[in-house]
């Protein structure tokens, strides 16, 4: 059977700005960094499910009509590899867990769905990934209603164990309806209820701003004319960004429509999708996620978020040159500093297009490798006063990676206070951290600091 999946072109109102104008100054870069690293409480607050103990990830619920008069529900979580416990498997690394989702109602048994999954990688720098490197999804069919969603992921290598919990409702789809917004990596449409929708869910809503294309997707269900339906994004401070109008012609029982917002027209920060006619977007409360307007139409909500990748929430551009103090490119960061602010996102697009090992994947992945390494100093080297990305050894953690060897020579050196060795082979260099004061501060030794400059000048990118 045909496919029936149109591509919505918008028209843009406004072009995104770096800052927003007349906003309150951003956040230090410690705080940014302390939303990069826990993002979970701004997926919280958007409505993500999040599982923020033991086994941390975010996700999202989508639902579209199902067979009949039933509702399907599409159920992914975001996932980094550094939360399971890899072991040796063969020439890499595997880990294996297994992934409940209970659906719970009150007068009727639970629908419970569970599957035992595994991975294997091929280093062990693979399994310390902080981003989102796994991407679990699961549909379920269900009788419209209200439902306690529960999903559950459990580490089988030792037994640690992450739960998120959400009320949802799964809306009844008949003649005339329409889903809400539904964020996308990828997907195929499909033309009647009882096809399977093939779709990829972006389960935190995260989008690169200046490097990805935000994709959405909203199916239309039972028209039988032609109908008009507004899709408006707005910003955090309730601006329009985009309008568009998404047409369904009446003619199929399911009509798939797919809007993509260019990567330079959306703002940083939060976007709110309305779907619904326009007496509907207009007249529901700001704070409402769904909500009946006069008539019985209805207005959906869906929240993204803008960043600087999606893989790491960043979303103040003078703290992202902060954070990019360790990463090389001097000339090119500070160029962006000084630059104007309707400059900076070409200069940005530059910088990300410039510094990318594989631009045939829509990563960056030394950007991500780099953050990702912030966020591990910082939780590791954390010292008195100094957040651990800003210690010595977070410094040299994140230009060089994990040391061979570590070992703790305060036993061997006699009145020289606490000393950390740190062994890098692929540099024939060994650096020494030394704790003067007693208070847990290791510094660098002068001469340590010396052979550390010189390997950051091998690795680091040249700014030619």
């Amino acid at each position: 059977m045909a496919t029936l999946l149109a591509c919505v072109v918008p028209a843009v109102i406004g072009c995104g700005n770096w800052q927003r104008a007349g906003g309150t100054p951003g956040p230090s870069t410690e705080r940014e960094v302390a939303q990069m690293l826990d993002a979970n409480t701004l997926f919280a607050r958007l409505g993500r499910l999040v599982s923020s103990q033991n086994i941390p990830y975010v996700g999202s619920v989508a639902f579209v009509a199902g067979p009949r008069d039933s509702t399907v529900a599409i159920v992914a979580i975001s996932l980094a590899n550094h939360v399971f416990a890899f072991e040796r498997s063969g020439k890499g690394f595997g880990a294996r867990y297994r992934i409940e989702y209970e659906f719970a109602r009150p007068g009727a048994p639970p629908v419970v769905v569970g599957r035992d999954k595994s991975i294997v990688v091929g280093s062990f720098q693979e399994t310390m990934r902080v981003d989102e490197s796994i991407i679990e999804q699961q549909r379920v069919t269900l009788a419209p209603g209200s439902y306690g969603l529960t999903v559950r992921v459990r580490d089988i290598g030792n037994a640690q164990t992450g739960t998120a919990t959400q009320k949802v409702v799964a809306p009844v789809f008949g003649a005339s309806s329409y889903t809400a917004a539904i964020l996308a990596y990828s997907l195929r449409g499909r033309a009647t209820r009882d096809d399977s929708l093939a779709i990829v869910l972006n389960p935190r809503g995260t989008v690169a701003y200046g490097g990805d294309t935000l994709l959405i997707y909203l199916e239309g269900n039972g028209y039988t004319r032609p109908t008009e339906l507004p899709v408006e994004v707005r910003d955090e401070r309730d601006s329009l960004v985009v309008r568009v109008v998404v047409h369904f012609t009446g003619t199929g029982q399911v009509e798939g429509r797919v809007i993509r917002i260019a990567p330079d027209s959306a703002p940083l920060g939060q976007l709110e999708i309305l779907v619904g006619p326009d007496n509907a977007v207009h007249n529901a409360a700001p704070t409402d996620r769904f909500a009946i307007a006069p008539g019985g139409d209805a207005i959906h909500r869906t929240n993204a978020v803008v960043s600087f990748s999606s893989a790491w929430v960043v979303t103040n551009f003078d703290d992202l040159l902060a954070l990019l103090r360790y990463f090389g490119e001097d000339r090119k960061v500070e160029a962006m500093r000084r630059a104007k602010t309707t400059d900076r996102i070409t200069l940005w697009q530059d910088f990300y297009r410039a510094t990318d090992p594989n631009p045939a994947t829509p990563e960056n992945e030394a950007l991500d490798q780099y953050f990702g390494r912030i966020a591990i100093a910082n939780q590791r080297f954390h010292e008195t006063g100094f957040a651990g990305w800003r210690s010595d050894r977070g410094e040299v953690f994140i230009v060089l990676g994990e040391p061979d060897a570590v070992q703790d020579r305060s036993s061997q050196l006699q009145n020289a206070g606490r000393v950390i060795r740190w062994e890098y082979n692929g540099y024939h260099m060994v650096l020494y951290f030394q704790d003067i004061t007693g208070f847990g501060r290791f510094q660098l030794t002068p001469q340590s600091r010396s052979d550390f400059e010189r390997a950051r000048a091998r690795v680091q990118r040249s700014d030619q």
